[in-house]
């Protein structure tokens, strides 16, 4: 058998040795990407949370993704429903019965993060969202998500939008 010589290790590359691993940002992404569906599938089908988990870990490949991120997203936001829905209401036109399912479950992923992830900057979870909305949210969904979330940082992360403002 010949064997690879690109999988050897060569201490002249320059790449570092964990290059095409995904870094901790990546697999926040698509920790959120994941927990953006099972939310949808939650509010539309109203499954178990621990079932569509389970299903989640078996149909996904979890390699690229933050699982325990992937779990906070999921078990936080239905914990907090309540509250992260009335922080979402005085920013919204409408109310969450009316709100596209899609792009209700992005934006209570977001306000999950800038309510209960403050180690994560309010930044990130507005582009973050945004993102969401763009792949899977309407046409123009990710505009109305940038909306809300621009509304609703400075009311749950005061300080930390007024020091970024400076």
């Amino acid at each position: 058998m010949i064997s690879d010589e690109s999988d050897r290790f060569n201490p002249r590359d320059p790449r570092p040795a964990d290059a095409g691993k995904p870094s901790k940002n990546e697999k926040r992404r698509a920790a959120r990407q994941l927990a953006t569906q099972a939310l949808y599938q939650r509010h539309l089908a109203g499954a178990s949370l621990n079932e569509i988990e389970a299903q989640f870990r078996v149909d996904n490949d979890f390699t690229f993704a933050d699982l325990p991120y992937f779990h906070d997203i999921l078990h936080g936001v239905h914990a907090h429903l309540t509250e992260i829905d009335a922080a979402l209401a005085p920013c919204l036109d409408l109310t969450i019965e009316e709100l596209d399912p899609v792009e209700l479950c992005v934006m209570r992923l977001s306000a999950w993060e800038l309510l209960y992830r403050v180690d994560v900057p309010y930044r990130v979870v507005i582009n973050e969202g945004i993102e969401l909305a763009k792949v899977y949210g309407s046409t123009d969904g990710h505009k109305f998500v940038n909306g809300v979330l621009d509304k609703l940082a400075p009311r749950l992360r005061e300080a930390e939008v007024k020091e970024h403002k400076r």
